[in-house]
């Protein structure tokens, strides 16, 4: 029997816990999760709860109501108002789950939604996100963030910094390793045998030879030689205006992106609902919805399951593609 997908339930004064409900109501038997959480935060939200001992219980639970792996947190969620006291909460169902993962009980991990505000008030959080906490857990130095929908598979090559100290930061060793974990992980993890990559210049017309600027010329485009002469399928650097509509999509499996919102505007603007956050570099799988905690909605019942849902499926078709044990790292 495959093993389930371990969900960590984020931020219990968001819209985690709601979301997990619904997900659970939408895929049922289908695809089996269980959430690691507090089984207070999750009563009352519309499903039956099956508290689990053990992950390996969460394929049969999944029948009668949403698996739950309890994990006892320090105060009551209440939403959109989050409590310091719970931030420690939240940062060890994270570590259990990669644990899970890590140790084969789980198949992969979805993660709920966090505020690292909160996170960082509470518990003196130290890393910028989810992200960066997973690559710690893992002993990993270097991940990479993919955004991922039906349409368009895209990836930020600098993510969280400010447009002004992109140039700077734009390496090629960084373009270098980000384009070599993007294509191990769409072979590996999305099933493609030969991918093609499309790449994004940094500045206006791919720089226009130089005249908009020069890191095409002396970063990007000596980084995708080497990269083609080792025997990759790239393309670029591209004017990043061209590369987003259906017909470029159609000559690319995913699209390399120099800065935050140059990748992550195409992907919301073609499915914002849908979009999915996933994490390539890590000797696991992990996704996650492209949304926050929406505080602002919270436990008015109107928070969107889509893009959890999105995420758990995703992991579910990654694991079938890897087909291998969890504890295999990235080559």
């Amino acid at each position: 029997m495959a093993r389930p997908i371990a969900l960590s339930v984020g931020e219990p004064s968001g819209i985690g816990p709601e979301i997990a409900v619904r997900a659970w109501a939408a895929l049922g038997a289908k695809l089996p999760f269980f959430v690691i959480g507090d089984p207070a935060h999750l009563v009352g939200l519309g499903a039956p709860l099956v508290a689990l001992s053990s992950p390996s219980e969460a394929a049969a639970a999944c029948h009668d109501g949403l698996p739950v792996l309890p994990h006892a947190f320090a105060a009551p969620a209440i939403p959109g108002q989050p409590d310091p006291a719970n931030a420690q909460g939240v940062i060890d169902v994270i570590a259990r789950g990669v644990d899970l993962v890590m140790r084969g009980e789980a198949s992969a991990l979805t993660t709920g939604p966090i505020h690292k505000k909160a996170l960082k008030d509470g518990a003196g959080f130290a890393f910028p996100g989810h992200t960066e906490y997973l690559a710690h857990l893992a002993g990993v130095e270097r991940v990479v963030m993919m955004l991922a929908c039906p349409e368009l598979r895209v990836v930020p090559v600098t993510i969280h910094i400010p447009v002004a100290k992109v140039p700077k930061a734009l390496t090629a060793d960084l373009l270098r390793d980000t384009i070599r974990i993007t294509e191990t992980a769409l072979r590996r993890d999305f099933g493609i045998p030969a991918p093609r990559l499309a790449v994004a210049g940094l500045n206006p017309h791919a720089g226009e030879g130089g005249a908009m600027g020069r890191e095409e010329i002396e970063v990007i485009g000596p980084v995708l030689e080497e990269l083609r002469a080792a025997g990759m399928t790239i393309s670029g650097p591209s004017s990043a205006d061209t590369m987003f509509h259906a017909g470029a999509r159609a000559h690319y499996d995913a699209a390399l992106a120099m800065y935050h919102d140059q990748a992550l505007i195409p992907i919301k603007t073609i499915d914002f609902a849908g979009g999915v956050n996933v994490t390539l570099g890590l000797p696991f799988i992990r996704t996650s919805p492209d949304h926050g905690t929406a505080f602002d909605i919270a436990g008015t019942g109107s928070a969107d399951a889509t893009s959890l849902i999105a995420a758990l499926k995703m992991a579910h078709d990654m694991a079938a593609a890897r087909g291998s044990s969890p504890k295999e790292a990235e080559q």
